[in-house]
């Protein structure tokens, strides 16, 4: 199993679903974890549940002192080598009801809250002697999607990020990467999918979600030595969603209207 002894992690988002799983599996490689979410009772409970190499943060991405004072929660361990920008919004909506407040919103969180992470562990990953840097997107960065306006426009924003911070911190030693996923099955897909029928996920090549622990198990790979030539990468786990064609629609109506002719 990829190791990852005397390095810190931090993981955000990481209270419950995909990051829950991304914390946990890094512990299972001997890595320390920074359990990073406002979710407190949840947080607490999953670094609890981790133990003696687990720590819960409670971290607002988008607060610049919220980053400082991570940091100085975890002085104690091994250097910061590894940050997963795991915690993000989304919600579904058609442009033309879309509202300035909340598109800012989005990206305030999925996109600054990111460029703020890279930021507070530049300094410490070049003293460590580099680090990694896994952008968690979407699927929604590599295509468009329907009732997504604000939420695509935030991960093809940090999609973008992810290669630009790529270069900048190549010669520190800071390799970043980004990872796309498609349906993941968290409490999130719950939330967006409420009312989706079994057979809905059948349009996949696989025919189902991922698990959650598919997708940790790439973070993994992208935060260990194994991946130690990759950067400004792009990595999709979708089931073969967007080799299909792309994302279904959030309902039922048809792409097209009007006759042809």
């Amino acid at each position: 199993m990829s190791d990852l002894s005397g390095r810190t992690a931090i993981v955000t988002g990481a209270a419950r679903g995909q990051g829950a799983a991304e914390a946990r599996r890094f512990v299972q490689a001997s890595g320390h974890v920074v359990v990073a979410d406002i979710l407190e009772p949840d947080g607490q409970a999953l670094a609890r549940d981790l133990g003696q190499r687990a720590r819960f943060v409670r971290l607002d991405i988008t607060r610049e002192e919220h980053w400082t004072a991570a940091l100085a929660a975890v002085s104690d361990w091994p250097p910061v080598r590894v940050l997963v920008n795991n915690a993000g919004i989304h919600w579904n909506r058609d442009l033309v009801d879309e509202t300035g407040p909340d598109m800012a919103r989005m990206l305030e969180v999925n996109v600054i809250g990111a460029m703020l992470g890279m930021k507070a562990v530049t300094a410490p990953m070049t003293e460590a002697g580099g680090g990694s840097i896994i952008n968690v997107c979407s699927v929604l960065g590599t295509v468009g999607g329907r009732g997504s306006s604000a939420y695509t426009a935030s991960k093809w924003a940090l999609r973008g990020l992810t290669k630009s911070a790529a270069i900048e911190l190549g010669p520190r030693g800071i390799r970043v990467n980004a990872i796309h996923p498609g349906y993941i099955d968290t409490a999130m897909l719950s939330e967006v999918g409420a009312g989706r029928t079994d057979d809905y996920y059948g349009f996949l090549p696989l025919g189902r979600p991922a698990r959650p622990g598919e997708v940790a198990d790439l973070a993994l790979y992208l935060a260990c030595d194994d991946s130690s030539y990759v950067t400004g990468a792009d990595f999709t786990v979708d089931g073969g969603m967007t080799a299909a064609g792309g994302p279904r629609g959030n309902d039922s109506r048809p792409y097209r209207t009007g006759q042809a002719g």
